[in-house]
């Protein structure tokens, strides 16, 4: 397919996964596919299936009646090349049930086919019996035929539930989970350097939708002097896109998204931020929150217990889209893009310099060679902020039995890691419990590193960590 980059690992594990199909005495195989909304699962599935060539089904359910899902069902399945696909031709069926009884018939029965129902937490949200259903037909039908059943949906927390032990479906199917292009990813597409892929990758959030519009070489000056004015493009849609089929009205998600993504990260501030809002509906709004992996929330990294805990946004791109672009749509509406490019520019350095901070630290954990017993990285805070660490690494988490190394992130153009910095850091280092002299420090800086004593990690080694 055009602009299809990166996913080797992806497309070699559902390759597994289809080599199992047709053997054992259950032919049939399912996959539980999980991930973020936009990160790419679908083309993923449908990149799978053009290269398998075998007959196969797609089929996308939306927000709507079960009824107008199985019209479409039936449809999709009718105009599909599954072999006896005439089947459905002149179907009204009633239910779920006897949807898929029809299904089992029209699939190959001694020959490999891949069905893909994307989207799955629609079709539970207006059958909440279809998880039996799903169970009771995969266990008489499709588990006896060499096919391979891929369920996608973006709904984590529902994803993750279907597979528990006290589910119908439990134990029916292998899970596999999608996230965005890695940064490494986002290096090859756009042809970029990597301190400037690891910029594009903070606006992009490695989102396929997004990258497939961003020219080859392009840097995030000349993207989003491109984007941003036009209303339709896809960075400045997909986030509302995003909030909008993900939440229900009750969970507040946009007020409190975006007191959190516009830097209020302590819930009395993010409370405060909100407005009028009920205590217990901010709680149950953050719940709902977390539970959907839209948020998380960190604790210091020490070896004292802490209850200074803080949220912030997990999806890279949404926080760009929070912080910019949701507050600057009516200009945009109106044709005053650049009133939104002026604000950016003006908080570019500020906002870039903590945005980077999670992806270095999830950078890091993927590091060999840090110093043991290097077990967790994360960062510490006091309330007074009084010190401030941007790196953390100790034996375990969030209570640490031994602090293995401390640095500090520079997101900086054209000003290296220098004596200044140094000597904030010793000065850190020196608030630290569980830290002394000993310990060893680190410096991450887009701009290089003038000072002696310290380990440099470079944008060229961070982008290595994610190949």
């Amino acid at each position: 397919m055009d602009g299809f980059i990166g996913r080797g690992r992806e497309l070699a594990t559902l390759g597994r996964y289809f080599a199992r199909v047709g053997t054992g005495d259950r032919p049939g195989r399912a996959i539980l596919m999980r991930g973020r909304r936009r990160v790419g699962k679908s083309r993923l599935a449908e990149e799978f299936i053009h290269r398998s060539g075998v007959p196969s089904l797609f089929f996308t359910a939306a927000h709507e009646p079960i009824s107008d899902q199985l019209e479409r069902f039936i449809a999709d399945a009718a105009a599909s090349d599954l072999p006896d696909a005439s089947l459905f031709e002149g179907v009204t069926p009633t239910s779920w049930d006897s949807a898929l009884r029809l299904l089992a018939q029209a699939v190959p029965q001694d020959s490999p086919s891949i069905v893909v129902l994307d989207e799955l937490p629609f079709m539970i949200a207006h059958d909440p019996h279809l998880e039996g259903k799903l169970q009771r037909l995969f266990d008489r039908e499709f588990s006896r035929r060499p096919m391979l059943l891929i369920l996608i949906g973006s709904d984590l927390s529902i994803m993750e539930a279907i597979n528990q032990y006290d589910r119908p479906f439990y134990m029916r199917a292998s899970e596999m989970v999608i996230n965005p292009l890695t940064p490494a990813d986002v290096a090859e597409k756009l042809n970029l350097p990597p301190a400037d892929a690891i910029d594009a990758y903070l606006v992009t959030g490695g989102l396929p939708m997004i990258l497939d519009e961003w020219p080859a070489g392009a840097t995030v000056w000349d993207f989003l002097n491109t984007a941003i004015p036009d209303p339709t493009s896809a960075l400045t849609v997909s986030g509302e896109r995003a909030v909008a089929a993900e939440f229900p009205p009750e969970a507040q998600a946009r007020v409190l998204l975006k007191a959190i993504g516009s830097g209020q990260r302590t819930y009395s501030a993010i409370s405060k931020a909100c407005g009028g809002i009920p205590g217990t509906s901010v709680q149950r709004g953050l719940q709902i929150l977390l539970e959907k992996r839209i948020i998380t929330a960190e604790l210091p990294l020490s070896v004292r217990p802490s209850k200074d805990r803080r949220y912030h946004v997990t999806d890279t791109q949404l926080r760009f889209w929070l912080s910019f672009i949701d507050p600057g749509m009516p200009e945009i509406y109106r044709g005053r893009g650049d009133l939104v490019l002026r604000r950016i520019a003006r908080s570019w350095t500020a906002w870039r310099g903590t945005a980077v901070e999670p992806v270095i630290r999830e950078s890091l954990r993927r590091m060999d060679g840090l110093p043991e017993p290097t077990g967790a990285i994360g960062g510490y805070w006091t309330r007074s902020n009084d010190p401030e660490i941007d790196i953390v690494g100790a034996d375990r988490e969030p209570i640490a039995k031994q602090i293995t190394m401390l640095g500090s992130i520079k997101w900086l153009e054209n000003r290296p890691f220098d004596q200044h910095d140094m000597k904030e850091l010793i000065v850190h280092q020196s608030k630290m419990r569980g830290a002394d002299t000993s310990t060893p420090l680190y410096a991450v800086s887009r701009s290089g590193c003038g000072v002696a004593g310290i380990t440099h990690i470079t944008p060229e080694e961070l982008l290595d960590l994610w190949r």
